[in-house]
């Protein structure tokens, strides 16, 4: 069994000492004591699996094959793995975590789950040892929780994810009468989005004061990354984040942006009416695929915009989600909710008038 880990005390907010971050509110220190039992089952479970597979153990670059899937699933099963898993996540933040963005849910084996982790956490083929060294290590945690809920699948690179929707938008600014706007990014992810449409803002000749920019996601450790530009799981992603917006800090437009959690299914959403809402990569994908809260979430953003105004979507999905939820069907749902909808920009625009 691996020694207990040895602990200095538990604070109830983690810093970031070492990363140069400021503190993240929504993560706190996890009581280790919690988690021996846990780690116990584990690791007796992994020592089974170790001495009786015939099949290689997952290591880094391994080609997973079904006997080794198999193998794996009958000495050491994922659901027991995830449970632990999952209450390291609980105990850890301090708001419900929407677990099916994590490895361990999306995984169909510890072998898999193994394969799919960066190189950074291919710690061990025992999952108690990296268990432990979670609850051990602040940096690798912290860098492990971000990993766990930005996923890359849905934030991708960051920028540059809907240049032909930004393009029609640059049409579209110059075709408006100079006034002063009010832009949501719906479903913003960790922000670049958001800071992109400053970007194309400022290109225009608008001036910070003319706008008011809102992101919003139902992910907290999006929010914070939005706001700070930071991405510890990724620092070369982080750099460039930082690196991007620094000409537009400079100029004000960060007093004019700004980010908060928000739950497009909850019900209504109290705000001010936009001119302009963006909301790509949610509808009609692995989030929100359902009838009842696509129809739901459409009629949401249908009732935020301003007479006028335009909700664009666009998405980077792959083709079995488009087939599942075509943009004929999406453009139907907006038609119901009172908008008046066409292609733009790699996706739709609908209008309200």
């Amino acid at each position: 069994m691996p020694a207990r880990p040895r602990w200095s005390g538990i604070r109830s907010t983690i810093r970031c000492v070492g990363f140069n971050l400021p503190d993240c509110p929504f993560i706190r220190q996890p009581d280790p004591t919690r988690f021996q039992a846990g780690l116990r089952q584990l690791n007796q479970r992994f020592t089974t699996y170790a001495a009786t597979s015939p099949q290689p153990l997952p290591a880094p670059g391994l080609i997973i094959t079904p006997e080794i899937r198999q193998q794996s699933e009958l000495y050491l099963p994922i659901k027991e793995i995830r449970q632990q898993f999952n209450r390291l996540y609980a105990t850890t933040l301090n708001y419900p975590p929407i677990l099916s963005s994590t490895p361990f849910h999306t995984s169909s084996s510890w072998t898999d789950c193994y394969a799919g982790f960066p190189q950074w956490l291919q710690i061990s083929a025992d999952p108690a040892r990296l268990l432990e060294r979670l609850l051990e290590d602040q940096q690798l945690l912290i860098r492990f929780l971000f990993f766990s809920f930005l996923p890359g699948r849905y934030n991708g690179a960051g920028f540059g994810r809907y240049p032909e929707q930004l393009d029609w938008l640059r049409q579209h600014l110059k075709r408006q009468p100079e006034k002063n706007l009010r832009i949501l990014d719906a479903a913003c992810g960790s922000g670049e989005g958001t800071w992109e449409v400053a970007e194309l803002l400022a290109e225009q000749g608008l001036q910070p004061e003319q706008v008011q920019l809102e992101g919003w996601t139902i992910e907290s450790l999006e929010v914070w990354a939005a706001q700070t530009q930071c991405l510890p799981h990724d620092p070369q992603r982080e750099k460039n984040y930082q690196q991007r917006v620094q000409p537009l800090r400079e100029r004000g437009w960060g007093e004019q942006i700004s980010f908060r959690v928000v739950d497009l299914l909850a019900g209504q959403v109290e705000s001010a009416p936009f001119d302009l809402i963006l909301c790509n990569g949610l509808l009609g994908g692995p989030i929100i695929h359902q009838p009842r809260p696509l129809q739901q979430v459409v009629m949401q953003l249908a009732a935020l915009l301003a007479e006028g105004g335009v909700l664009l979507v666009a998405d980077h999905f792959h083709e079995g989600w488009k087939k599942r939820v075509p943009e004929a069907v999406l453009g139907t749902l907006m038609e119901k909710a009172g908008l008046q909808a066409r292609q733009a920009g790699g996706g739709l625009a609908a209008i309200r008038n």
